[in-house]
């Protein structure tokens, strides 16, 4: 069984911004689950009750053993500093 990766990316197909965050943590070397939400509502109800919103990319980052932090959108500077600080 593989280890978790600690970063969950959910996105989907064609969405630029989502392409934007895949190609940014493919080249710093980082491994992430994706969780593709195109057509699939239940989902996108799962975002919006996790974070009151319907749309990707959603970056969760693992900082701890009992918690994550979200990046709603594909701002970049923001990830950095998070996955540096985890």
């Amino acid at each position: 069984m593989s280890q978790p990766t600690g970063i969950v990316l959910w996105s989907r197909e064609g969405c630029h911004a989502c392409g934007r965050v895949k190609a940014f943590l493919q080249e710093k070397g980082y491994t992430y689950a994706n969780i593709d939400v195109a057509e699939r509502d239940h989902l996108r109800d799962i975002l919006e009750a996790k974070y009151g919103i319907r749309h990707v990319p959603v970056v969760e980052v693992k900082i701890d053993d009992t918690a994550y932090r979200a990046v709603i959108g594909d701002d970049l500077d923001r990830l950095t500093t998070l996955l540096e600080n985890r």
